[in-house]
């Protein structure tokens, strides 16, 4: 028997205990349906249901997840989030994008950097730099790198990358401010960033439409520059094929150097090799909006735009697996269709788990236990 499909009551109380022999690895989704699979060595776990959550190596990562685990020093809500990362000291940094879904024309500072321990806001980064802040990563020194997707109003910034220390200070730019462009000094919407170990940038280019920030129409592409900012080279454009995206959105690299690129209308990761060889796509993990890779190479992808119509099959929330076999070993489903599921996603060296809502405007945390 490869599975068991294990349908529970919608009616049942609040709290309740379930006897299952299941394999070590398995997803549920508590409020409804669970699935394990039952391989020759099987072990004895019991789970206490409470909502949604997941299993993943014996744990239970409950929920829903802490509601607006991170809160704002002067007591605004939220902006769009979909930039969510940790750092080389855990260190925890988010995008909020000024309360709203832009940052044009407000004095807010975006960039947040929050108490890993109760969300509380420890200073805030980068006021008057960005328009469309959206892409986040935090590099081996702890600078804070922020992808800029959109042209402000008076076309004075903005399709910037921006490299800032953890005190705000502008250390580096890649791109010319409020010109768009195709060519090796110009962003179209660049929606993401990460570093190597070496020092090398990759930056994914080509956001899908936002009106009215982003137009429709843009090539897209993975762009490749050395520490000093220099282009080195480029790969990718507009479609289905290897090597072909459509939306890139999201980038995360693994023990080994590859970079794994969130092709989210293609419904797909795809892999390369740092100088653009492509390597796999992936499919199992879903309509990928953000990815991230942790120390021991398992591997958090956030899924918040599956529906019957554009992904057929899957469900919106996290996914979890290892890099080393593809294999998809958890899910955390979204908390309720009220929450919705997250865009950005984030893990800590405990493996507690962080996410990004763009539509709800919110940063949650999942605790293991």
């Amino acid at each position: 028997m490869d599975a068991m499909r294990l349908n529970l009551s919608a009616s049942v109380a609040k709290l309740r205990v379930i006897h299952v022999t299941v394999r070590p690895h398995g997803w549920c989704s508590f409020a409804g349906t669970c699935s394990f699979g039952f391989p020759s060595k099987a072990v004895r776990l019991t789970l206490r249901v409470t909502g949604a959550g997941y299993i993943h190596k014996h744990s239970i990562f409950p929920g829903p997840p802490q509601r607006q685990w991170a809160r704002l020093a002067d007591g605004h809500a939220w902006g769009t989030t979909a930039g969510i990362e940790i750092g080389p000291h855990g260190e925890i940094w988010a995008i909020d994008r000024c309360g709203a879904n832009s940052c044009d024309g407000s004095d807010h500072a975006p960039i947040i950097q929050l108490d890993l321990k109760t969300g509380k806001p420890i200073k805030s980064i980068g006021a008057g730099l960005f328009v469309f802040p959206h892409g986040l990563h935090v590099d081996r020194h702890g600078n804070i790198w922020v992808t800029d997707g959109a042209v402000s109003k008076d076309g004075s910034k903005g399709l910037q990358v921006v490299k800032l220390s953890p005190d705000g200070k502008v250390l580096l730019r890649l791109g010319t401010a409020g010109q768009r462009g195709d060519d090796d000094s110009h962003f179209q919407s660049p929606s993401d960033v990460i570093t190597a170990p070496n020092g090398d940038i990759f930056v994914t280019d080509g956001h899908a439409p936002i009106q009215p920030f982003i137009p429709a129409g843009l090539n897209m592409r993975v762009m490749k520059f050395d520490s000093s900012g220099k282009f080195v080279t480029q790969w990718g454009k507009a479609g289905k094929g290897a090597g072909e995206f459509n939306n890139p959105h999201a980038l995360a690299l693994d023990a080994k150097g590859r970079l794994y690129v969130a092709d989210r209308a293609n419904n797909r990761i795809q892999i390369f090799e740092p100088d653009g060889k492509f390597v796999a796509e992936w499919k199992q993990f879903g309509r990928p909006s953000d990815v991230a890779i942790d120390k021991n190479d398992m591997i958090y992808v956030a899924d918040s735009q599956s529906t019957p119509s554009t992904n057929p099959g899957f469900k919106q929330g996290i996914r979890i697996g290892s890099v080393k076999d593809g294999k998809v070993t958890a899910f955390i489903p979204e908390p309720s269709v009220e929450a919705g599921a997250p865009e950005g996603v984030g893990v800590d060296d405990a493996g507690n788990v962080y996410a990004g809502w763009t539509a709800k405007m919110a940063v949650r945390r999942y605790v293991k236990q």
